[in-house]
């Protein structure tokens, strides 16, 4: 598929998501799971953010790990209903700020409406690719991204976007889906498994080489973590996914077994 169809893909995908009332379904969602408590946050912060605001969309907790500071500028890559830049918010304070960047217009809506019911003054959300961000040069502390990254078809490219607009010394935590082997081409060319995340993502080390390739140093995996079929994609589009290939579950779980979910810090040099 090309970019431009990939892109109109998950950007349909996730508007349609967006749009429901309920928060289980799409990459990272399990139907009858609470995928976010067990993929890293706790039910403080989760109790802390707009009910709107978690989506049961990650495949980890990037800001946990990101040690952020008072003052920080944060971007967050494929920001969602906003659940990552609200918790983000609380921690850089009222002198710092957090930018969520998303492509999908209702997202955005979405996510603005959740920002307008908790009251986040230091948070705003901008209509943007992750391939082509809406961000000056060498201005952001922190870039965090939960789940969204293996959605892009031109991951090398969102890695030199984020260098670039990282600061010296700036910071990546990002947690995301990779493979361990390779999966079928039935797979990679289903419009339902492409939005469940499962067919866009790469290879572990194809992964770390774009991070690398974009410039950044000390790449580091501080987590990985198998993840089960329910909390890849939601029941319903797992169920699409057999029909369409006429494939078991037995067979669909070997497929989806191949995707872990890992957590990548690295840093910009000075």
């Amino acid at each position: 598929m090309t970019e431009e169809k990939i892109h109109k893909i998950v950007r349909q995908g996730y508007g349609k998501i967006a749009k429901q009332q309920g928060n289980c379904c799409g990459c990272g969602c399990g139907s009858a799971t609470n995928v976010s408590e067990m993929v890293g946050y706790n039910k403080e912060e989760l109790d802390s953010v707009p009910k709107g605001a978690d989506l049961n969309l990650g495949c980890g907790n990037p800001v946990a790990l990101a040690s952020l500071k008072s003052g920080e500028t944060v971007v967050d890559l494929g920001s969602g209903g906003g659940l990552d830049c609200f918790i983000a918010s609380k921690k850089v304070g009222v002198h710092g700020k957090v930018i969520g960047v998303d492509m999908t217009p209702e997202m955005l809506d979405r996510a603005r409406t959740n920002q307008n019911e908790g009251k986040y003054s230091n948070v705003e959300f901008r209509l943007g690719e992750i391939e082509n961000l809406p961000i000056a040069d060498n201005t952001t502390d922190v870039i965090i991204s939960n789940c969204v990254i293996n959605l892009s078809p031109n991951k090398q490219r969102v890695f030199e976007e984020a260098f670039r607009v990282l600061k010296p010394k700036g910071r990546l935590m990002i947690s995301d889906m990779v493979l361990l082997k390779e999966i079928p081409k039935e797979i990679l060319n289903n419009v339902a498994a492409y939005v469940g995340c499962i067919a866009g993502a790469e290879k572990k080390d194809a992964y770390l080489r774009h991070i690398k390739q974009a410039g950044f140093a000390e790449v580091e995996i501080v987590e990985e973590t198998p993840m089960p079929i329910e909390a890849l994609i939601s029941q319903e589009t797992v169920t699409d996914i057999l029909n369409e290939l006429k494939i078991t579950m037995n067979d669909a779980a070997e497929i989806f077994g191949a995707a872990i979910s890992i957590k990548v810090t690295a840093t910009k040099p000075e």
